[in-house]
C-alpha cells in the first residue's frame, strides 16, 4: 500500500489538471455538479429516468448522458460513447438507488426489504471491472453499511486491487445547510483516499434562503408555484409558532387525531429554524404533512427553489418540468448535495494529483 505524506497532499495544485469522471445513476446532476466544483471533468453519465435526464442535460449539456437501465448497458458501450478506454477514466462515481436500504422502508432496520434495486450496487461493479478507474466513489444511505451486498462489494473491490474505506457522515458538516446522514465509500487503485475536509462552520437556513424575494412574485417559476391547502390546514399552519415551532405547540383542539394516536414523526407540520441547518430534504418537501418543511416565518411550505438551495444547488440550476411540483420535488429530494460531494471529490483529486506527479 502506498502512503502519501500530508505535505504532498497540501501542496499547490495544478489548475490545468482536470481528470475525467463518469457519473452512474446521475439523476438530475447533484453528483456531477459536486465533481465539477471539485475540479473534475465529467465526460459521461447514465440514468434510467427521462425526466431526470432532461434536467441533467439542461444543466450539463457538454456531458454525454445515456438514458438507459444500467442493468442492460454494456460498459464497453459507455466507454465508446464517452471516447474513453479502460484505465482512461480517473474517477467512477455513483449512487445506486437506495430505497431498499432506507430506514423508512425497513422500519429503522427491523425488517429486511427485498427490492431489486438493492442489487444495482453489484451492477456498479461490472463498470469498475471494465473501466478500471483510478478512483471510485459510492454514496448511499447509512443502511447500506449493514447489508451483505455491501460486504460483497467491498471484498470484490479489494480483489480488483482497490483500497477502500467507508464512513457515515453528516452533510451539514460539509457546507450543506441540511442535516443529512449519508454513507460515502472512497477507494483508490493501489492507494487509499482520505475523506473530505469538514467545513469550519455550519450553514443555516437563514444563510441560504433568508434573503430570497417573497415567493409568488419573484419571477422564478420554481419559487412562485402556488400552494393549495384547505382552510382547516391553513389555520393549523398559521398557529405553528414561527422559527422552529412544531405541531406539539398547537392547542389540544387543533391536534390531528392521527397525531394524538402516534408519538412518532414529530417533525410533521413543523417549521424550520432560521439559525440551524434544515432537516433532511426529501421528495415530500413541499408537503408539511411529510416533515418539518414549513417556512420559518411565512405560512407555507418551502418552495422548490428553497428546497434546491438547501440541497446545495445554485440559484440558477434548472429543473424541468417546472410546473410538475411532484416530479421536481422527487428529483431534488433524491439528489446528492453538491457541496458534500465536492468535499470528498476534492480529497480524491488531491490524491490523484500526487499520484500523477501533477
Amino acid at each position: 500500500m502506498r502512503s502519501i505524506s500530508p505535505d504532498r497532499l497540501n501542496r499547490p495544485r495544478n489548475a490545468d489538471f482536470k481528470p475525467k469522471a463518469i457519473d452512474l445513476f446521475c439523476g438530475c446532476g447533484g453528483m456531477t455538479l459536486g465533481l465539477k466544483m471539485a475540479g473534475f471533468r465529467v465526460v459521461g453519465a447514465v440514468d434510467i429516468d427521462p425526466t431526470a435526464v432532461e434536467t441533467y442535460t439542461a444543466n450539463h449539456p457538454e456531458v454525454k448522458v445515456l438514458c438507459r437501465d444500467i442493468r442492460d448497458l454494456d460498459p464497453a458501450e459507455l466507454l465508446e460513447a464517452t471516447g474513453s478506454r479502460p484505465g482512461g477514466v480517473e474517477l467512477l462515481a455513483g449512487c445506486p438507488p437506495c430505497q431498499g436500504f432506507s430506514t423508512l422502508r425497513t422500519k429503522n432496520g427491523r425488517i429486511r426489504v427485498k427490492d431489486p434495486r438493492n442489487d444495482l450496487l453489484l451492477d456498479f461493479l461490472k463498470f469498475v471491472e471494465m473501466l478500471r478507474p483510478r478512483a471510485v466513489m459510492v454514496e448511499n444511505v447509512p443502511g447500506l453499511a449493514a447489508d451483505e451486498r455491501f460486504t460483497f462489494f467491498r471484498t470484490k473491490m479489494g480483489e480488483l486491487g482497490y483500497l477502500g474505506d467507508h464512513q457515515v457522515l453528516n452533510a451539514a458538516e460539509y457546507g450543506v445547510a441540511q442535516r443529512r446522514r449519508r454513507l460515502i465509500y472512497l477507494a483508490g487503485l493501489g492507494f487509499k483516499i482520505p475523506f473530505g475536509r469538514k467545513s469550519r462552520r455550519l450553514r443555516t437556513v437563514r444563510d441560504v434562503i433568508g434573503e430570497l424575494p417573497k415567493a409568488g412574485a419573484s419571477g422564478d417559476p420554481l419559487h412562485d408555484s402556488p400552494e393549495r391547502r384547505s382552510p382547516r390546514v391553513m389555520e393549523l399552519i398559521r398557529l405553528i409558532p414561527k422559527d422552529g415551532g412544531s405541531r406539539n405547540d398547537l392547542p389540544e383542539e387543533y391536534r390531528l387525531e392521527c397525531h394524538k394516536r402516534c408519538n412518532g414523526f414529530k417533525d410533521v407540520y413543523g417549521r424550520m429554524a432560521w439559525d440551524r441547518p434544515a432537516p433532511t430534504i426529501t421528495s415530500g418537501c413541499f408537503n408539511p404533512s411529510k416533515g418539518r418543511f414549513l417556512h420559518p416565518e411565512e405560512d407555507r411550505a418551502i418552495t422548490m427553489r428553497e428546497a434546491a438551495l438547501l440541497q446545495g444547488f445554485p440559484i440558477d440550476y434548472k429543473f424541468t418540468p417546472v410546473g410538475n411540483k411532484t416530479a421536481v420535488a422527487l428529483m431534488i429530494g433524491n439528489a446528492l448535495p453538491p457541496p458534500f460531494i465536492a468535499a470528498h471529490a476534492g480529497s480524491i483529486l488531491r490524491v490523484l494529483r500526487v499520484n500523477s506527479g501533477e
